[in-house]
């Protein structure tokens, strides 16, 4: 069950993923002012900078199951907890908690946790 826990995880991190990707490039960059342009090219690929690193944690997460290596599997779902949680603190932070992206990534927390 806890493996299955853990794949839900990185299932749904990968999702959110995608979904903050696409959502930055179909909402966020279109009405953002940014000069001069290429800082605007910056800010664009550090944002989908963490969308990457998202899919490859939720990769991470779907694969230590099958790793065989307990100390792996902690690293991998401590890493992961942390990396996701802080995600989410800052999204609920800075939107004031009127986003659903921190409940979104709060729930891939819980479930790498609750798979640990």
């Amino acid at each position: 069950m806890r493996d299955l826990l853990l794949q839900c995880a990185g299932a749904a991190a990968i999702a959110v993923a995608l979904i903050h990707g696409i959502l930055g490039e179909t909402k966020v960059f279109p009405r953002a002012r940014i000069e001069p342009e290429r800082l605007r090219t910056l800010i664009r690929l550090v944002w989908q900078a963490s969308t990457v690193a998202w899919i490859g944690g939720g990769v991470l997460l779907i694969a230590a199951p099958w790793m065989g290596s307990e100390p792996a599997r902690r690293w991998i779902v401590v890493t992961m907890a942390c990396v996701y949680g802080l995600s989410a603190l800052a999204n609920a932070w800075a939107t004031r908690g009127r986003h659903f992206g921190w409940m979104a990534l709060s729930a891939v927390v819980a479930l790498a946790v609750a798979g640990y």
